[in-house]
């Protein structure tokens, strides 16, 4: 059972990136699929989640409008779309499978991907 992120990268302020995160091993199409993202010297926290069905998607205050989360259950891949991305966007972002509990509780996700770098420079 793996997730993979990618997509990460070096980008401007006021720039775009997308992340991928692909499943392999098992599909997790009825999970809470989130990304968290985790800054150097800070705690890993929630930016994104959505609900297995893709109805549902719910967002840190700090990336509401300017970043999007999406699924295609059929790839088994799940994606985020950051735009007008900030410096303080920068850090290493990790997609993950929900267990349990409420979607911006990191210790509800049981299944992680290794990270993704996003740097934003001003």
């Amino acid at each position: 059972v793996q997730l993979q992120a990618f997509g990460g990268g070096l980008v401007q302020a006021g720039g775009s990136l997308r992340l991928s995160c692909v499943a392999s091993g098992r599909t997790f199409s009825s999970r809470v699929m989130g990304w968290f993202r985790q800054a150097l010297g800070k705690e890993r926290g929630f930016v994104a989640a959505i609900s297995w069905s893709g109805g549902y998607q719910y967002y840190a205050d700090s990336v509401k409008g300017r970043f999007t989360i999406s699924r295609d259950t059929a790839k088994n891949t799940v994606y985020l779309q950051m735009n007008s991305l900030k410096p303080e966007d920068t850090a290493v972002y990790f997609c993950a499978a929900q267990s349990g509990g409420s979607y911006y509780i990191r210790d509800g996700y049981n299944y992680w991907g290794q990270g993704t770098q996003v740097t934003v420079s001003s």
